[in-house]
C-alpha cells in the first residue's frame, strides 16, 4: 500500500516534497500526558517489550502533533539482550556488571538478535499495522561506538575514562569489540527492515567524546561498514552523531542517505561542510521549545530557509525534545515548518 504522506521518505531520497517535513527525536517520551498515562501503568522495560503499547506511544505523536514520520518507540540498549546483558532503567540506564577487562570481554555471549529481541521486530509490526500507512516508521540502533561505551561504562559518562582507556591501552581489543558489535547492529537493523521499518537512523550519541583524528580512526571505518551494509536492505539510512561540529566533515564521509545535524553547528554551516548534493537533518536546539512561540517560530523559519542550501532537508530537532516542553508549542513547532 502506498502511503498516504511520503514527504519524509520523498526528503531521505533527495527529493523536495511540497513542505518540509519534520520529526522530532524523542517525540514520543514524557513531555506528552498521554505517554505518562502508559507508564503509569507499566515500567519502561516492560513498555519497551509490549509491542501493543510500543504502537500506542509510537503512534501518540502522529496523532497529537501531526509529525511526518513515526520512529520505533524502543532504546538503543535493548539490543543488549542478545549479549544476555541486563540494562537497568532507573530512570537512567545502568548496567551493573560492566565489560572492562579482557577476561570481561571472554565471557560476553554473543547470541542472535532475530532470537533475542525478537519483542522489537513484534513492536515494529504492531506499529505498521497500528500507522495503517498514514506515515512511515523509522527503526533505530545505536552506533557501535555509542552501544559499547554503555557496556563498558556502564553508566552515562562525562570523561568516558573506561572506553577511552580500553581505545587507546588495548586497541586490539577494542577494535575486536567494535567489529562484532557492528556485525550484531546489521543484523539487528536488517530484522527491523524485514519487519517493516521504511528507514534507519543510526545514533552515535557518544561521537564528540573523541577527538576527530580518534574517531577517524577508532571508529569510522566501523560506521561506516554497518551504513554500507544495512543500506542493502533498500531503505533510506540517517546517521545522527551527536556533538558533531567537529566531527562533521568526518561523519560526512560515510555514504549514509541522510545526514543528522545536531545544535552545535548552524545548519548553514553544516551544508558548508557535508555540501550541498547531501540531505540534512535538523538542527534546531531543543531547549528552544522551553521559550515562547514567537522565538520558536523566529528560528523555525530560519532553519527551513537554511535548509534550502541542501538537496533536501528534513526538519528535526538537534537532540531529543525535552521532558519540560509544552506539547502545545511542539505542536506549533510543526505548524510553523510545514507552513514555512
Amino acid at each position: 500500500m502506498a502511503l498516504q504522506n511520503d514527504s519524509f521518505l520523498q526528503a531521505c531520497r533527495g527529493l523536495r516534497p511540497s513542505r518540509t517535513p519534520v520529526w522530532m527525536m524523542r517525540q514520543a517520551g514524557r513531555y506528552l500526558p498521554e505517554y505518562r498515562e502508559v507508564r503509569s501503568k507499566v515500567s519502561f522495560t516492560e513498555l519497551c517489550r509490549t509491542p501493543e503499547l510500543c504502537a500506542e506511544v509510537t503512534l501518540q505523536p502522529i496523532d497529537i502533533l501531526g509529525v511526518d514520520a513515526a520512529i520505533l518507540f524502543s532504546d538503543i540498549l535493548v539490543v543488549l539482550d542478545a549479549l544476555g546483558v541486563e540494562v537497568i532503567f532507573d530512570p537512567a540506564p545502568r548496567i551493573e556488571a560492566p565489560v572492562r577487562t579482557v577476561a570481561d570481554v571472554d565471557r560476553i555471549r554473543w547470541g542472535d538478535p532475530r532470537e533475542e529481541v525478537a519483542y522489537v521486530y513484534a513492536a515494529v509490526r504492531a506499529c505498521k499495522a497500528a500507522l495503517a500507512d498514514r506515515v512511515p516508521l523509522i527503526g533505530f540502533c545505536g552506533a557501535p561506538f555509542t552501544t559499547l561505551s554503555y557496556l563498558v561504562e556502564g553508566k552515562g559518562s562525562r570523561d568516558f575514562e573506561h572506553i577511552k582507556g580500553l581505545c587507546f591501552r588495548e586497541p586490539g581489543v577494542f577494535h575486536g569489540l567494535m567489529e562484532r558489535m557492528t556485525d550484531l547492529l546489521i543484523v539487528y537493523l536488517k530484522a527491523q527492515v524485514e519487519a517493516g521499518a521504511d528507514a534507519l537512523q543510526i545514533f552515535d550519541s557518544w561521537a564528540g567524546a573523541l577527538a576527530p583524528d580518534d574517531y577517524r580512526e577508532h571508529v569510522l571505518p566501523h560506521l561506516h561498514r554497518l551504513v554500507v551494509e544495512v543500506q542493502g536492505a533498500s531503505v533510506p539510512v540517517i546517521c545522527f552523531a551527536r556533538g558533531n561540529a567537529n566531527l562533521l566533515a568526518e561523519v560526512a564521509t560515510i555514504p549514509a542517505d541522510v545526514i543528522g545535524i545536531d545544535w552545535s553547528i548552524t545548519l548553514a554551516d553544516a551544508i558548508s561542510v557535508v555540501g550541498p548534493e547531501r540531505v540534512v537533518q535538523g538542527n534546531l536546539d531543543p531547549m528552544v521549545l522551553l521559550a515562547d512561540a514567537a522565538l520558536i517560530e523566529r528560528k523555525a523559519r530560519a532553519i527551513v530557509e537554511a535548509g534550502k542550501g541542501a538537496r533536501a532537508h528534513i526538519f528535526n530537532l538537534g537532540h531529543g525534545i525535552s521532558r519540560h516542553t509544552d506539547p502545545g508549542l511542539a505542536r506549533h513547532l510543526i505548524e510553523v515548518v510545514h507552513s514555512a
